[in-house]
């Protein structure tokens, strides 16, 4: 039979053991899942648990709202917006700066993309003067069109922000706002890039562009310096207002557009023709000014069937330039009509072609003689016949995206 002192003392044991157990399994947790929501603190300890919020991004469709750019002398409007480091950020959060300047840009559009080393030399040029550098992508992904999208391999979607600023070693907050626009409409950006600067009160002193030559290496962002110089010193800004030239922002409502170009590429016309070994040799010369991507592809192959929507996906984003999407379906010819049916399936408005033997092993030795014949398989061409990429098996799309966007014949700006 316990004693008081023994019932006492296997309570405070036990409550002991709970306490040791639940922190164990809150840090085990945070750990295991640095993404985990917001911060833990364990009663008792002296160290915090500081996780990172947990955002998972949902774009919805807006209401339309006459959108008009914050005027010089206004005040910095609040905001709490969740950046691609999963932490969110607030107005508050930079309350230490002496200068404030957030610059609405996006991954997609070649002006912003033009601008980025320069946002990047801006923040690491004044950031040990008391300047915080923000970056807001305002875009609504939904209003996003794949012909947009032909100076990047990627689009504005909270992941695609992730992997942008992974990319370019982002030095800088950078923030979405693509769920509602609800801070972008209080700031009223016109285009990307767009840069507001505030002085130490949060005003307003200068809104526009961050210099006048779009090309990179033509300019070092003079306009935004001119302004940052001017407000550290205490100096009202000369110019305070200037105009900015780039992408329009991508506002939730003006999607109706978007429909109409999903309806027109669902009544193109899908062909699927015969090819012999000579029609493939001369597809692989491309004698062209293009680059050419080719896949080769069956119906019956599960891989082929689950990756062959990205190859769709890179024809709308960059088939209006220097790129063609060819491909060539390996069933056997009696299969044609299954073929065109998954094509038609998946408007897939390229040229299209069909081996026009049953033999797998010619196809092979048409196509690639180092080829070893598992399906897919996709190669990429120069013009003048030069290979830059092949891979057996299923790709990896935004290596691939890459590897077109960044070639000489391609590009990330005009």
């Amino acid at each position: 039979m316990q004693t008081s002192n023994q019932k006492v003392f296997r309570s405070q044991t036990l409550n002991f053991l709970s306490t040791y157990f639940l922190a164990f399994f809150l840090i085990a947790a945070c750990q295991s899942n640095p993404e985990q929501a917001s911060e833990t603190t364990i009663e008792g300890a002296e160290t915090t648990l500081a996780t990172t919020a947990s955002f998972e991004a949902s774009p919805q469709a807006v209401e339309e709202v006459e959108v008009n750019t914050l005027e010089i002398g206004a005040k910095a409007p609040d905001f709490r917006l969740p950046g691609v480091d999963r932490k969110y950020y607030e107005l508050a959060d930079f309350d230490d700066a002496e200068v404030l300047a957030i610059v609405f840009t996006c991954n997609h559009c070649p002006t912003a993309q033009a601008y980025e080393q320069r946002v990047i030399d801006l923040a690491n040029d004044y950031q040990d003067q008391g300047v915080a550098m923000v970056a807001i992508s305002p875009n609504s992904p939904i209003s996003l069109l794949y012909g947009e999208l032909g100076y990047s391999d990627l689009g504005d979607t909270y992941e695609d922000m992730q992997v942008r600023a992974e990319d370019m070693d982002y030095n800088f907050p950078y923030l979405y706002d693509g769920d509602d626009h609800a801070v972008s409409i209080q700031y009223g950006p016109v285009a990307t890039p767009h840069i507001f600067i505030f002085d130490k009160a949060r005003t307003l002193q200068y809104v526009g562009r961050l210099d006048k030559s779009e090309k990179p290496g033509t300019a070092n962002a003079e306009d935004a310096r001119v302004a940052l110089d001017a407000i550290l010193a205490g100096e009202k800004v000369a110019e305070a207002k200037t105009k900015t030239f780039g992408c329009s922002v991508k506002w939730a409502w003006k999607d109706e557009y978007k429909d109409k170009v999903y309806a027109e590429w669902e009544e193109q016309p899908v062909n699927l023709e015969m090819i012999d070994e000579a029609g493939i040799a001369e597809l692989l010369k491309n004698d062209t000014d293009k680059l050419r991507l080719i896949n080769v592809w069956a119906t019956w192959c599960g891989p082929c069937v689950l990756e062959y929507p990205e190859f769709v996906v890179m024809h709308r984003m960059y088939k209006d330039r220097a790129f063609e999407f060819i491909s060539i379906s390996a069933d056997r010819p009696e299969q044609k009509e299954k073929a065109q049916n998954f094509l038609d399936k998946e408007n897939s408005a390229v040229q299209n072609y069909l081996f026009a033997k049953d033999d797998k092993y010619a196809l092979i030795e048409a196509i690639d003689p180092e080829w070893e014949g598992a399906l897919p398989y996709t190669i990429l061409i120069e013009p003048g016949g030069e290979r830059i990429y092949s891979q057996q098996g299923t790709i990896e799309p935004l290596a691939l995206r890459k590897i077109i966007v960044e070639h000489d014949l391609m590009g990330r700006y005009y």
